[in-house]
């Protein structure tokens, strides 16, 4: 799995950070410290961390991802991310 989304709202740029939907990499997941949650009315999990966003990254740049862009999207902030 090369691309790679992660996301945090504005309020809460020191965590928790988003790293991943419910049909990501489980061994990625677990090298991050993720774990999963459904919030309630979605049929969907997603997994997250406690981490701020830049750990996040600094922590996906050692396993050889980059950010291809970043944007804001209303009130959340998301990381495109690619590894070769």
């Amino acid at each position: 799995m090369p691309y790679l989304l992660i996301s945090t709202q504005i309020r809460l740029e020191a965590g928790p950070t988003m790293v991943g939907d419910e049909h990501s990499d489980p061994h990625l997941m677990s090298i991050l410290g993720a774990t999963k949650r459904s919030t309630l009315g979605n049929n969907f999990c997603e997994y997250y961390v406690n981490d701020a966003p830049r750990m996040v990254l600094d922590k996906l740049e050692s396993l050889g991802y980059r950010v291809v862009s970043m944007t804001g999207v209303g009130q959340t902030l998301v990381w495109c991310l690619h590894r070769e």
